[in-house]
């Protein structure tokens, strides 16, 4: 029987020519891996209002960061799952700070300030809430990605200035920062400056953190502001 007119050009393109999946088919995609996640699942479980409580629950205990009575900043806190686990650590004896440009749902035993971490007087502000230096900040702070390279690196490292920034108007001395790092060259840079503030850097990777994520965590300890004159 002969082919239809036509037939013999059906054919399938080569994938180079193929349209990409669609961004809907992958955010699908995302969302079921995000359902799926065994953390995701203890997070709704325990009260958490995300997986990344268990970040620092894993990195606090093998470093014991949080104990009774502390002043702790909170950077860029929103949704407040950090916020969370800290105020459960403390037991109502400390104070706790939590800080981000978008609004956060109150958290028992939490303080929350509504700014942007660059604003400059966000230090004075902080200050006249925790009392007195804070013992500990805490950043599980993420840049907002547009895609552009060039762009979303210069975000990311004015985030990073800022945050040691903050560091040196409100940390005591001796006093010990957590921050969400992404692998690259601004990374290295931050440790590297760190390394020059702190006594001890070290990284932190908790199981937590996906596998896949490009993620980590550093833990500058032993602030040191003298040597932050002239920097």
């Amino acid at each position: 029987m002969p082919a239809r007119r036509g037939a013999a050009t059906r054919r399938r393109p080569p994938a180079a020519l193929m349209a990409p999946p669609q961004p809907r088919r992958r955010g699908r995609q995302w969302l079921a891996r995000h359902r799926a996640d065994a953390f995701v699942r203890r997070a709704r479980s325990d009260g958490y209002r995300s997986r990344s409580a268990f970040k620092l629950a894993e990195i606090d205990r093998r470093d014991r960061l949080l104990r009774a009575g502390m002043t702790v900043l909170d950077l860029g806190a929103a949704p407040g799952g950090w916020s969370q686990y800290a105020a459960q650590r403390l037991g109502g004896k400390g104070r706790i700070v939590a800080v981000d440009l978008l609004a956060m749902e109150p958290v028992p035993g939490v303080e929350f300030l509504q700014a942007d971490i660059r604003d400059d007087d966000l230090a004075t502000r902080v200050m006249a809430r925790l009392g007195r230096p804070a013992d500990l900040v805490i950043c599980d702070m993420a840049p907002n990605i547009t895609g552009v390279a060039v762009t979303d690196q210069a975000r990311y490292l004015e985030l990073l200035e800022a945050v040691l920034e903050c560091c040196r108007a409100v940390l005591r001395e001796g006093g010990t920062l957590l921050v969400k790092l992404f692998e690259g060259e601004q990374a290295q840079s931050f440790r590297a400056h760190c390394e020059s503030l702190f006594t001890r850097v070290a990284t932190r990777k908790p199981p937590a953190s996906r596998s896949q994520s490009r993620e980590f965590y550093l833990l500058a300890v032993g602030f040191k502001p003298a040597r932050t004159a002239g920097a």
